[in-house]
This record gives structure tokens, C-alpha cells and sequence, in this order.
């Protein structure tokens, strides 16, 4: 604990073996990710120069883990975790090395970063059903902090790295790079975490395809559990105007450089948020504000139907990014917390998969939307619907989080405060 003040530091989270290894992990992960996007998206213009099937390419790196979330997820609660998220980075490492051989054709390319994609899901929800394992108590809030800071981070250098790197060598290689990001990512987590057993017990284990449905009666089955749901999930929606940056920009005669602007606001009030919140909030007290918090991320995004120019909208967007990524933290914290370990993992592989979807359509429908009355009117009408829905999901957290002994699922674990 910090000294004087009872609240956990980032020094004392990092403090834990298990836990660096499972963040160098993700930032491996992560940044590789970002960086084969980018390269990717370059080879597959060069051979096709269609712009049709470099965005299909592009949207094949997100769309599978739709089905992964849902059909795969289950595997980290019957299998051990740490196995689980090495099998997947191997599996990962060798469909990433097969994409970089030189003349491949379309469709082999488009099934391989597919598969890719199918597999992230899996790894995402042993890492998420492990965390509360590795860090107890208010280290747990504090670890998903830093986590959510470092992926922000870590996605802007895949970006920007993959664009400058890309420039200088063959996409080819930028392929290898990223299979080697899960190589060592493999290496890391399998000798720096470790060994435990399977949350569900061979005894326990129910026939692979009924257990699907088990997280999605688990959650929708709880009022509480719901509510945590739909808010991360809500909170996916809010950040509309990262995907329309470009006209958005374009409605007050911004150029290029205004787009990048606006798109980092967003990651910028993450960071900033996500260290207030942890740094200064109590541990007690964050659960309550969840509610609170979701409705304020929405506030900023009202006067978006003035006009506002780039500095009001990126000081907008840098706010409502706070809140929303702040509430989305907690909400997933208290969800993690609240859900049994034997179900953990299918549950949030589940939790994540809607937010990944919800992510996924909002700009398209904002796009839609902006087409009709403008980029900027179009997120303040998101900010309309943030409110819609965010205060009623605040009244019922407010009526069904009393304690929480009363709200959390019967059998969860006990590690923590959610």
C-alpha cells in the first residue's frame, strides 16, 4: 500500500512476478497485433490494388472473434489458463508465420488472419479469469488500470511504428516481427506464471456445446451481473467520433493533422483517467461511482451539437474518454469479481465479445447517420442516446449493489472488493 494513504500504487501492482509477466504478455501481443494490421493492409494493396478486399483483410482481424468469443472462450475455464494462453500465441505464431510467405494466394491469407482473429477471444478470457487470481484486493482494480493504459499506449506505437517500420522493410517481414511478439509472449507467461489447475474440475465439466450457454444464463440470469453488462457494453458505443474523426474534422476545415488530434483524444483521457481513478479514488468507493460515472461520459458529447471547434472537441472527447474508460474498468472489475471462477472465463469471453460488436457497429451507424446531419451533430446524438440509456442502468445498479456480499454471484470468488 502506498504509505500513509491505504491505497495501492502502480509500484506495489508491478511489485507481483505473475502479474509483469502477464503485461508484458498483452503489450507483446498487442503491439504486434497493431503492427501486422498495418502490414497486412499494405501487402494485400500491393498484390490485389483493391481497396475492397485490403478492407476485407482488415475487417477479418476483428470479425472472427465474434465466433471466438462465443464458442471458445469456455475452454479457459475447463483447461488450465496458463495453457490456454500459450496454446494460443503457438497457434498464433505459426498462422501469423504462414500469412508471411511471399506469394500467397487471397483466399489462403484471408483463412489464416482469420483464424488469428478467432483465437484472440480464448486468450483474452483466461487473462481476464486469471488476473483476480494473481492480484487480490484493491491490486486488482489497480492492475486493470495499468492494463488499460499500457494497450491504449501500446496500440498508438503499433500504429505509428507499424506505419514508420513498414516504410523501411518488406511487409514480409513485419509479419515475422509480429509472430515473434507470441513467440516471446508464449515464453513469458508459460515461465512466468505459475502452474494451476482448471477452474472446472473433470467431474464438473458439462458437454463442450451446453456449456456455451452457461455464461449467457449466468449473466443475463442476475440483475446485477446484467446491469454491469450492458453498461461496458453502453460504453463501448460513447467513443462514435473516434470512427468519424475524418469528417468530423472535415465539418470545421481540419486536415489531417486534425484527425490525428481528435483520435488521440480519446487514448489521452484513458491514460489520464484511469491514473485519477486509481491513484485517488478509495477502493471502497469506486463500485459506487460506476453508475455515476457512465452517465458523466456521455455529458461532454451534448455539445458536440454546437459546432465545437478542435480544441473544444478534442477537450470534450479527452473527458468523455476519461469517464467512459474509467466506468468501463469498473464495471468489468466488478463483473470479474462477481462471477464464479468455474464460469469466469465463458462469461467475460462473452461480456467482451458484445463490447467488441457494439465497438464494431456504432461507427458504422454513425457514419450512416452523419451522412444526414453531420459528423458533429451525429455525437451528439450518441451522447443523447449515452444518457438513455446509462441513467436508468445507473438507478438499477444504485438499487441492486448495496454490498457486496448481497450482490455477488454464490460460489464467486472472494479475492478483492469489486
Amino acid at each position: 500500500m502506498a504509505e500513509g494513504s491505504g491505497r495501492t500504487t502502480f509500484k506495489e501492482v508491478f511489485g507481483v512476478a505473475e502479474f509483469r509477466a502477464m503485461w508484458f504478455g498483452e503489450l507483446l501481443s498487442v503491439f504486434g497485433d497493431q503492427l501486422a494490421r498495418v502490414a497486412l493492409s499494405v501487402l494485400v494493396f500491393r498484390s490485389t490494388s483493391s481497396a475492397t478486399l485490403t478492407g476485407l483483410t482488415y475487417a477479418l482481424t476483428f470479425a472472427p472473434s465474434l465466433f471466438g468469443g462465443i464458442f471458445l472462450s469456455g475452454l479457459a475455464d475447463r483447461f488450465p489458463r496458463r495453457t490456454v494462453m500459450v496454446a494460443v500465441d503457438l497457434t498464433r505464431t505459426l498462422l501469423i508465420a504462414a500469412v508471411a510467405i511471399p506469394g500467397l494466394p487471397f483466399w489462403a491469407m484471408a483463412l489464416l488472419v482469420a483464424g488469428v482473429s478467432l483465437l484472440n477471444p480464448p486468450f483474452k478470457a483466461a487473462q481476464l479469469a486469471l488476473l483476480p487470481q494473481v492480484l487480490t484486493g484493491d491490486r486488482f482494480v489497480v492492475g486493470m488500470g495499468i492494463r488499460n493504459m499500457t494497450i491504449q499506449s501500446a496500440q498508438l506505437i503499433g500504429f505509428g511504428g507499424g506505419g514508420l517500420l513498414i516504410a523501411t522493410v518488406d511487409p514480409h517481414v513485419a509479419l515475422l516481427i509480429d509472430a515473434g511478439t507470441f513467440v516471446l509472449s508464449a515464453l513469458v507467461i508459460r515461465f512466468g506464471l505459475g502452474a494451476r489447475p482448471a477452474a472446472t474440475s473433470k467431474e464438473q465439466r458439462k458437454p463442450f456445446f451446453s456449456s456455451i450457454g452457461q455464461g449467457g444464463k449466468l449473466i443475463f440470469g442476475n440483475p446485477t451481473l446484467r446491469v454491469l453488462v450492458l453498461f461496458t457494453w453502453v460504453m463501448g458505443m460513447l467513443p462514435v467520433y473516434e470512427g468519424l474523426a475524418a469528417p468530423y474534422a472535415a465539418s470545421f476545415g481540419g486536415g489531417s493533422q486534425a484527425v490525428g488530434l481528435l483520435l488521440a483524444s480519446d487514448p489521452l483521457g484513458s491514460v489520464i483517467g484511469v491514473y485519477l481513478f486509481t491513484r485517488w479514488v478509495p477502493e471502497p468507493k469506486r463500485p459506487k461511482l460506476t453508475g455515476l460515472l457512465s452517465v458523466l461520459a456521455a455529458v461532454p458529447m451534448l455539445a458536440c451539437f454546437a459546432n465545437p471547434g478542435i480544441v473544444a472537441s478534442m477537450a470534450l472527447f479527452i473527458l468523455s474518454g476519461a469517464l467512459g474508460t474509467v466506468a468501463l474498468m469498473q464495471a468489468t472489475a466488478s463483473l470479474t469479481l462477481g462471477v464464479p471462477d468455474e464460469q469466469r472465463a465463458q462469461a467475460m469471453g462473452l461480456s467482451n465479445t458484445g463490447l467488441t460488436t457494439v465497438i464494431g457497429i456504432s461507427p458504422l451507424i454513425g457514419g450512416l447517420l452523419a451522412d444526414h446531419v453531420g459528423a458533429s451533430h451525429t455525437v451528439g446524438i450518441f451522447g443523447v442516446a449515452g444518457l438513455v440509456l446509462t441513467v436508468p442502468l445507473a438507478l438499477a445498479w444504485r438499487k441492486s449493489r448495496v454490498t457486496r456480499d448481497e450482490w455477488v454471484v454464490s460460489g464467486a470468488t472472494s479475492t478483492g472488493s469489486a
